[in-house]
């Protein structure tokens, strides 16, 4: 199964709301599917969680506020939250959805070479008669 882009009912699903502003959020869910496509392209199937947290994120607090105070109630959020960016965790998400990201081995041996020795094999060895009994010669 393909990607297949989140709607702005499931974006409003995700935060929690009840209601949501539904150009401005089909706004953000094409912006964030951009953004993720910088790091991964095509985007693979389970990267709606990335859009959804990307485009969430931005949906919430626009203007990465860290601070607000209206009348007697204040707020502090954490730096750096809000505004539409991909986190090193939201990168490695996309990355290991696709496959990409982990250890992985290259084999440098070519396909033609051969499993025989390469050192010239002596028949007539002198020194086979050097070794005690027990280490094979």
């Amino acid at each position: 199964m393909a990607f297949i882009p989140p709607t702005a009912e499931q974006l409003g699903l995700y935060l929690g709301l009840e209601e949501i502003q539904g150009a401005r959020a089909d706004l953000l869910i094409q912006t964030a599917i951009g953004l993720c496509q910088t790091v991964v392209k095509p985007l693979p199937e389970g990267a709606e969680a990335v859009v959804l947290s990307v485009a969430g994120r931005a949906y919430v607090n626009p203007q990465q506020v860290s601070y607000e105070t209206i009348g007697p109630m204040s707020v502090q959020r954490p730096s750096g939250s809000g505004g539409l960016y991909l986190t090193k965790a939201d990168k490695s998400a996309l990355k290991s959805l696709a496959g990409r990201g982990g250890a992985f081995t290259v084999d440098p041996t070519p396909e033609t070479a051969d499993p025989s020795p390469t050192w010239p094999i002596d028949d007539f060895a002198v020194f086979a008669d050097d070794f005690e009994e027990g280490w094979g010669y």
